[in-house]
């Protein structure tokens, strides 16, 4: 392990910095790309070059233009190009670049299975299930493809990838700009801006019917560490909690623990999304012996109690 130079693309976003943060941790010598420093993995010729000059043996892939409902509504051909050019561009990189690159982890997201998949969802029931749901069908069909890429550039070329799947993430460092943002993000800056301005109602997209499956970015950057050093197959390992919960329940949870007690009113004349989104990690507990560890409540407070201080810093810079 010790002797590992892990590339992490997308190590300046979100999942990056947690990632990054326990890499350092535990002694590994480790690469952090982005746009920002010059390294856009939908151009070949910078991944090529980034690998190639850190002598990387491992890549992880978080590259991603992604976002939430109403992202995916506004720019879904620029989501799914942006995730087709990045997957199609990290295989054909590491492919050039064995046998030097040892492996490469590519991480997925739950948006590629079917819409009328149950849940929770397994991974072989990936493929029998329909179409993606409509909302972000373009980016999650665009992920899914990368499983595909995974698989055949394994047959054809030997490249020794690896493909996990993702609930939605939350944590510190997130971003919460309102017309990209997911929705714990979201609803946070929502309940923040409602309570210091005493605000006697906030809007919540949707009729909060829907659940969603939610994991802490750093029990999520411990299983993608696990299973890139460890792991190595082409079957996929789903990532998640193991926790459902209803909008209407996150966005109370949201608002007890920032201390908004205002009321709530539901926007119906937005979408929901898919009804239900829930992975079952039995997988990943056998092949990994990885369990998300923090709960949900103790995940929400420290991604407030970090956002509150972004905010106090803005302030005392303006």
């Amino acid at each position: 392990m010790q002797s590992c130079r892990i590339g992490v693309l997308g190590g300046a976003g979100f999942l990056g910095q947690h990632l990054c943060a326990q890499l350092g941790q535990r002694g590994l010598v480790y690469h952090s790309a982005s746009r920002a420093t010059g390294v856009d993995a939908r151009q070949l010729d910078q991944l090529l070059r980034w690998i190639h000059d850190h002598r990387l043996t491992h890549v992880i892939n978080l590259a991603a233009d992604c976002g939430g409902i109403g992202l995916n509504q506004r720019v879904p051909a620029d989501l799914w190009l942006a995730s087709t050019l990045i997957g199609a561009n990290v295989l054909q990189a590491a492919q050039q670049c064995r046998p030097a690159l040892q492996k490469l982890t590519m991480l997925g997201t739950v948006c590629s299975y079917g819409a009328t998949t149950p849940t929770p969802f397994r991974e072989a029931d990936l493929m029998w299930h329909g179409f993606p749901e409509p909302t972000n069908a373009p980016y999650g069909m665009a992920k899914l493809a990368a499983l595909f890429g995974v698989r055949a550039y394994r047959d054809q070329y030997g490249v020794p990838a690896i493909y996990l799947f993702s609930v939605n993430m939350y944590g510190e460092f997130d971003h919460f700009q309102p017309e990209s943002s997911h929705v714990i993000p979201a609803l946070i800056r929502k309940f923040l801006e409602a309570h210091a301005n005493s605000s006697p109602t906030v809007t919540v997209w949707g009729t909060g019917v829907a659940t969603r499956e939610f994991l802490y970015a750093g029990d999520a950057a411990q299983a993608i560490i696990q299973a890139t050093l460890e792991y190595d197959s082409p079957e996929p390992i789903n990532l998640g909690s193991g926790s459902e919960i209803s909008i209407l329940e996150l966005a109370q949870l949201i608002a007890e623990i920032v201390g908004y007690s205002g009321q709530i009113n539901w926007d119906r004349s937005k979408p929901d999304g898919q009804l239900r989104r829930c992975l079952d990690t039995t997988k990943a507990r056998q092949q990994l012996g990885w369990e998300a560890q923090t709960l949900l409540r103790v995940g929400l407070a420290r991604t407030i109690a970090w956002y509150r201080t972004q905010l106090a810093a803005q302030l005392v810079a303006a």
